[in-house]
């Protein structure tokens, strides 16, 4: 009995190590618990058992199974088991990525917490990424455009090397560098000297003006203004009487009569005048001893 005993203790340890060693290899922990959840995809892009499932970069878990159903092509369930700390709510996305080596991984990208769980043993439709290659050809068309910009760029680049002006140019871009230069130590010159005086002119004017503005301020302007408006009143009299065909000054502006008068008048001056002038003696005598009338 003793001996039978032993082999049978044996047996069972190494029965236990032989599970051991399997889930070991399998990437399970036999001292951690973990939730189960089935992923369906239609592809499963090479999937194997003991692929690891990320949460953000962290290692959450293992793929456990993958079962291809032979019936329903298009239909592969995944097995996972992950950490019971992490809560997958709906709207979860687990996905399947592929690498450069070929290879591939599984992804979960959690949703923010709601009360819409999923439970340990429910079913999760998996997200399946674009191929590499697919997503290098979407990107040709913007690669060719690129290219074609390059080519493009290239070209003008080699047409203004060749040139045989770019001395030339590149002499002249020089002495407009040197001309800038030279006016920006003429502004320098005029913000640190000029400046400074003409905003003195324009603070001396700004005085000039305050004082011209004080000195308005003390002007009696209504009296100036009653009598301007008085000037005004007495012109306006003024010119009614002149107006006025009645008045003296009106009659001399508008008898017709006194006008042909003072015309007779001044004729007559001017005969008289020219008749002095030409014979004076008539009109004025002058002698030490006397003369006799004529």
């Amino acid at each position: 009995m003793k001996k039978e005993f032993k082999i049978g203790l044996v047996g069972i340890i190494a029965l236990v190590a032989l599970f051991m060693g399997i889930n070991f290899l399998k990437g399970k922990s036999l001292f951690n618990t973990y939730n189960e959840y089935y992923v369906r995809y239609t592809n499963a892009k090479g999937l194997t058992k003991s692929t690891v499932v990320y949460v953000d970069g962290y290692d959450a878990g293992i793929v456990t199974d993958v079962v291809y159903s032979y019936s329903n092509r298009g239909n592969v369930l995944v097995e996972i088991s992950i950490d019971p700390n992490i809560v997958l709510c709906e709207g979860t996305q687990i996905m399947v990525e592929s690498d450069l080596m070929g290879g591939c991984t599984m992804n979960i990208v959690p949703t923010p917490l709601s009360d819409k769980r999923y439970l340990p043993g429910d079913t999760i439709q998996g997200y399946e990424e674009a191929p590499l290659m697919n997503q290098v050809e979407e990107m040709m068309p913007r690669i060719n455009a690129i290219t074609c910009k390059l080519d493009t760029l290239i070209g003008a680049l080699n047409t203004l090397v060749s040139n045989p002006n770019l001395a030339s140019i590149l002499s002249n871009v020089e002495q407009m560098s040197a001309n800038l230069t030279t006016t920006t130590e003429h502004i320098n010159t005029f913000m640190g000297r000029d400046l400074p005086v003409l905003a003195s002119t324009y603070n001396k004017v700004g005085e000039n003006v305050r004082v011209i503005t004080e000195n308005l301020k003390s002007v009696d302007i209504q009296n100036t203004l009653d009598s301007v408006n008085m000037t005004i009143s007495n012109v306006n009299a003024i010119m009614q009487q002149v107006s006025n065909p009645n008045g003296t000054l009106g009659a001399l502006m508008y008898d017709r009569s006194l006008y042909n008068s003072l015309n007779r008048t001044v004729s007559t001056v001017d005969s008289l005048m020219t008749d002095i002038k030409a014979r004076p003696k008539r009109y004025v005598h002058f002698s030490l001893f006397g003369s006799k009338t004529k």
